[in-house]
């Protein structure tokens, strides 16, 4: 194991203008660090009025498109391909952290956790909101 450290923090909050005020995401830890090696718990706090929440986390390395790493929702959730090991998340009634274990310096990115609700309508068109946050985290 390296001397490698690991920096978390916030970088920016998202939301469109069709959104319920009572939809929203929230990463309350700015910055953060941990050894190479080790583990990190990235958190993600939510609050909807929706019953049926969908929430997911995305990854986006350096000069590459996001990438999915999982979905959770009440009913269950799945991981991504690439995802399947290290990465690991619970639903709880307000939050949706992500683990990853085993820390690489690979896991340098940034991480987004989004909330999307889906709403329908009395005609059965779906209106889908989406709330994201995303974090940047760096090991080196």
């Amino acid at each position: 194991m390296g001397l490698h450290k690991l920096l978390l923090g916030s970088s920016f909050k998202y939301q469109k203008q069709y959104c319920r005020s009572e939809d929203k995401v929230d990463q309350p830890d700015e910055h953060m660090t941990e050894a190479e090696g080790r583990s990190v718990t990235l958190q993600c706090k939510y609050k909807t009025d929706s019953a049926q929440e969908d929430l997911f986390w995305y990854i986006q390395r350096a000069n590459d498109f996001p990438k999915y790493i999982l979905r959770r929702s009440k009913y269950g959730g799945d991981n991504g391909t690439e995802f399947q090991e290290r990465f690991h998340s619970k639903l709880s009634s307000n939050s949706v952290p992500l683990t990853i274990q085993n820390l690489h310096v690979s896991d340098s990115a940034v991480y987004f956790c989004a909330l999307r609700p889906t709403v329908r309508t009395l005609k059965s068109n779906h209106i889908q909101k989406h709330i994201g946050i995303n974090m940047h985290m760096t090991v080196s």
